[in-house]
């Protein structure tokens, strides 16, 4: 399975490397793409080595990762990210949305008649279902509702990928179990 992520200056460190890390530790191949090959992260963390976005075949992956952020605001106007979000919601391929990241989704139309979770405050009226949930999946869906959630995100991310078997694998192995 291949995952693309999405991020730009000022997005969500946490909501971002830690779901990064635990999914390469999977073994789900993951490209982190951006319009530089720098991001700078709202805390002022830079993470180098960014694959460029428009050289990226996005229609080549499995599931899209949105951390959220304050970059939300430009993922939002970007009309190229756009595309790829629409590319991967219509072709209901899977789509995993962190704290501000899911209301793009519900200003695109994307939350309607599904089961969601977001940063609490800024819940609209996207005519879906808002849980007041961590992690809540809706099929090929699955939002998070902040930065505090990134972990608990990660893990259905890869039990959605890779399945239940490699989640088990990945937790035995980072908890140490004997």
């Amino acid at each position: 399975m291949r995952a693309l992520a999405i991020i730009f200056d000022g997005f969500e460190e946490v909501e971002g490397i830690a779901p990064f890390a635990l999914l390469r530790r999977a073994g789900i191949e993951l490209t982190i793409a951006s319009k530089r090959n720098e991001v700078i992260g709202a805390h002022s963390i830079h993470l180098t080595d960014i694959s460029y976005l428009a050289e990226i075949n996005y229609k080549d992956y499995d599931a899209l990762l949105l951390p959220g952020g304050p970059h939300y605001q430009f993922m939002e106007s970007y009309d190229f990210a756009i595309e790829i979000i629409n590319y991967f919601m219509q072709k209901d391929k899977i789509v995993c949305a962190i704290c501000a990241a899911p209301t793009i989704l519900g200003r695109l139309g994307y939350l309607k008649d599904k089961s969601y979770t977001c940063f609490t405050c800024m819940n609209e009226d996207f005519g879906g279902i808002y849980l007041d949930q961590p992690v809540v999946t809706d099929r090929n869906l699955i939002t998070a509702r902040s930065a505090a959630a990134s972990i608990e995100f990660a893990y259905e991310i890869i039990k959605k990928l890779a399945g239940e078997e490699a989640l088990l694998s990945l937790k035995e192995r980072i908890y140490d179990a004997k």
